[in-house]
This record gives structure tokens, sequence and C-alpha cells, in this order.
């Protein structure tokens, strides 16, 4: 199959209006899918919106608040019926720059919930539907920080270590229904957010910093090899992680192998 014939005909980014979300935007255009452009902002998602139709793409966009739990269900209610075979979420960026008690924890809590329920909803209804066709991905975009707790990060790092392992997971199963699965667990990245957040804080523009463009490209070759990809390594080193990705793969598959499936049993 083609790409398009694999993860298509439609694709649906969260945190499509800038950044790591626009490059998949263009990718995909290129691919010759057709998008669902999900962000905060109406004005941007117009403007991608442009792009990308320039691009040969067709797109609709949702200017929904994916910090909230109607984000996901504004997203879901504009794909309508169409289908989605692949999803990709991009947002969940920590844009708040204090420690845990210094700020307010509905701050706190937006940023759980765009980490963790708006992804959970957005792969179960998809999923859902990807399963009954036998084929689709999702692309969970991560961060370094999935692999360990860090100052003045505590809520960003226990979010993203959930992503890690729900990916995981994810891959597990539903690699047995034709969908594949993959977190792109990256480091530091050239996007207006992080530009921001290093202006914020007074901290230098880093050097060898990674391209968006090249992380889309990266992550659609990765897809089909889940559950992760870490930015700049090669599937073999575990690098900053515990594991290798190749070695964490095998681990899931030896407990699998070795515990049968546990939903026959109950």
């Amino acid at each position: 199959m083609s790409f398009s014939e694999k993860y298509g005909p439609w694709a649906l980014i969260a945190g499509a209006s800038d950044g790591v979300g626009l490059a998949f935007g263009r990718a995909l255009a290129k691919e010759g899918m057709k998008l669902i452009l999900v962000s905060r902002s109406q004005a941007k998602l117009d403007a991608a919106a442009e792009e990308l139709r320039r691009l040969g793409a067709e797109c609709i966009t949702v200017s929904a608040d994916l910090s909230k739990p109607e984000g996901s269900t504004q997203a879901i209610a504009a794909a309508g019926s169409r289908e989605v075979g692949l999803v990709v979420t991009n947002c969940g960026a920590d844009s708040i720059n204090s420690q845990f008690l210094d700020a307010d924890i509905a701050d706190w809590e937006g940023l759980a919930a765009m980490n963790v329920t708006t992804k959970l909803r957005l792969a179960h209804h998809f999923g859902r539907a990807m399963r009954e066709c036998g084929k689709g991905g999702l692309i969970l975009i991560n961060s370094g920080a999935c692999y360990s707790g860090m100052f003045g990060l505590a809520t960003y790092c226990g979010s993203k270590g959930f992503v890690l392992n729900f990916a995981e997971g994810l891959w597990a199963e539903l690699r047995h229904n034709g969908i594949d699965v993959l977190t792109m667990v990256l480091g530091q990245t050239d996007t207006p957010s992080y530009r921001a957040t290093l202006a914020k804080s007074g901290q230098p523009i880093p050097e060898g910093w990674a391209d968006p463009e090249d992380i889309a490209a990266t992550a659609l070759r990765q897809l089909p090899h889940g559950p992760i990809y870490n930015w700049g390594q090669t599937n073999d080193v575990a690098g900053f992680a515990s594991g290798s990705p190749d070695d964490r793969r095998a681990k899931i598959v030896y407990i699998e192998q070795m515990t049968g499936d546990l939903t026959k049993r109950v």
C-alpha cells in the first residue's frame, strides 16, 4: 500500500498551527493526505491551512483548547464521519515555567489534560475506527522528560512518562490489528513555543537543536517500527533512557508471550 492507502485518507494533527505540527502538515500534504488541523488559535490555523492548501491538501480547521475536556470532543465532532487513518498528537508543551507549588493547580490540570486525557480520547475514538479498517497509525509526540523527573518540571515529566508507557501499551495491543503506534521522543527543538520559553527564562538559543521538518519526515519513516524513537539516536542505543527502543520492544513482546492475552481470561 502507498502511504495514503495505509494511513489515509484523512490525518488529524493536534497542535497543528506551527512548529512540529505544521511540519507534519507539510509532510503529509506531500503524501496526498487530507488534513484536519486542530489548535487553539483560529488565526494561526487559517494561515497554516492556506499554506497547506497551496501544497494541494484538502484541509479543515478546528479551533479547540486541548487543555480542556471539551477540546478533544470538538476535534472528534469536527472529524465527523471522515475516515481518519492517522492521528498525530503534537500538543503538550509546558509553557507554565514554574515550580509545582508556585503555579495554580488549574494550570497543571490543563497540562496534564493535554498530555493524558486528550491523547486517551483521540486514540480511543479514532483507534476503534482504525481497528475496523485493519490499518492506520498513531504518532504521539513526546519529550526526553518522559524518562525521569526533573526540577521545575514535575507535572510535565509525569505526564510525558504517561505518554511513553501509554504508547508502548497501545503498540502491544494495536499491532495485532494492523495499526502502527510510535511515540517520538524529542530533545531541544526549534519551535515558536520553545523559543518563547527560552526568551521568558533568559536562556540562549541552543546549538544543534532539532528542525521540525526533519522531525516530521523521520517520524513518518519510523512509524512502522514503533513503539519508540529517540531523536538523534539509532534504535539499538539506550542514550538517556534505561533501555534502547529495541530492548523495550523486545521486553513488551516477551511479556505478552509469557502472560498471553489477559483480556481473554476475564
